[in-house]
C-alpha cells in the first residue's frame, strides 16, 4: 500500500503494516495457514469462497496449487481492480473471479461452496458481527462444505485486550478464546473437526524474516527504520503485542456445516 494513500496516524494497524511492506498480516503467519490448508484437503475443481479476497494474491495461490476454483469478496473497490489485474496477468481469469461486495451480506452471492475461508476477518468484528457473518457462512456452504479460519486468539483477559487493541490498532480488534471461538462457531451450526493454537508474532523481527523471505524483511525493516511516523506507530503496536504477548496467540480451525 502507497504511503500516501493512508494516513498513518489514524490508519488501522494492518494498513500500517502494509505499508511498510509486510506482506503476511494473518496472526499465525503462513505456517499456520499451511496447516489450515492441509486439513482442507482440497480437490482440483471444487469451489471456495474466500472473504475479504484483498488483492487476489491468496485466492491466485490457491487455485495455482491446488486446482480448485476460487470466489473472492473483498468491499474496497480499488483492490477488486487490482485483484482482477493481478488475475489476469496469472493466466487464471477462468479459475479465479474476485467481486466487489459486503462480508456482511453474503446472501446476494449466489450458489454454495466446498469451502469458505476467512483469515484474520472476523477478529475485526463486534459479537453480533461475528454472529451474522458465521450464519451467512453456514448458508453458503454445501452440505458437508468446510469452514476454514485464521484468527486471533486472546487466552484470558478479552475485554481488557480488546481494549488495549483497539486503541493502538485504530480497529475494532476483539480476538476470543479458544473455547469462545469454537462455541460461536458451533452456534452457527459449524461443528469444529480439528484446531490449533499458538503464538501470535505479527513483528517478531524472526517471524517476519520467516514469513516474508529475507529480501522483503530487509525492506520492511528498512522502511521502519527510515520513517519516522511509521516506526513510531508499528513501535507502539508492538508495545501492545509485547504486554500481552502470554495472552495474545493464534487459532486456526477447520469446521463442516452440519
Amino acid at each position: 500500500m502507497p504511503q500516501s494513500t493512508i494516513n498513518l496516524a489514524t490508519a488501522p494497524g494492518h494498513q500500517v503494516m502494509a505499508s511498510a511492506g509486510k506482506k503476511i498480516l494473518r496472526p499465525g503467519g503462513k505456517a499456520a495457514t499451511e496447516q489450515l490448508f492441509q486439513w482442507a484437503e482440497f480437490q482440483p475443481g471444487e469451489m471456495v469462497l474466500e472473504l475479504a479476497a484483498s488483492f487476489g494474491y491468496s485466492a491466485i495461490a490457491l487455485a495455482e496449487q491446488y486446482g480448485v476454483r476460487v470466489v473472492g469478496i473483498e468491499k474496497n473497490p480499488e483492490s477488486v481492480a487490482r485483484a482482477r489485474t493481478n488475475i489476469q496477468a496469472a493466466g487464471l481469469a477462468e479459475q479465479v473471479q474476485v467481486i466487489e461486495g459486503d462480508i456482511f451480506h453474503l446472501e446476494q452471492i449466489p450458489g454454495q461452496f466446498d469451502y469458505v475461508l476467512a483469515e484474520a476477518i472476523l477478529t475485526m468484528q463486534s459479537a453480533s458481527g461475528k454472529a451474522k457473518i458465521l450464519q451467512s457462512i453456514g448458508d453458503r456452504l454445501k452440505p458437508g462444505g468446510k469452514f476454514l479460519s485464521h484468527e486471533l486468539l486472546a487466552h484470558n483477559r478479552e475485554a481488557e485486550i480488546h481494549q488495549a487493541l483497539a486503541a493502538t490498532l485504530r480497529a475494532n480488534s476483539t480476538p476470543l478464546s479458544e473455547a469462545h471461538w469454537i462455541a460461536a462457531c458451533e452456534t452457527a451450526g459449524l461443528q469444529v473437526s480439528q484446531h490449533q493454537v499458538g503464538a501470535m508474532g505479527l513483528l517478531n523481527p524472526a517471524r517476519i524474516i520467516q514469513n516474508e523471505g529475507l529480501v522483503n524483511a530487509i525492506k520492511f525493516f528498512w522502511n521502519v527504520l527510515t520513517r519516522p511516523q511509521l516506526r513510531d506507530r508499528l513501535l507502539a503496536i508492538r508495545r501492545v503485542f509485547k504486554q500481552y504477548e502470554q495472552e495474545l496467540g493464534y487459532l486456526i480451525l477447520c469446521a463442516e456445516r452440519n
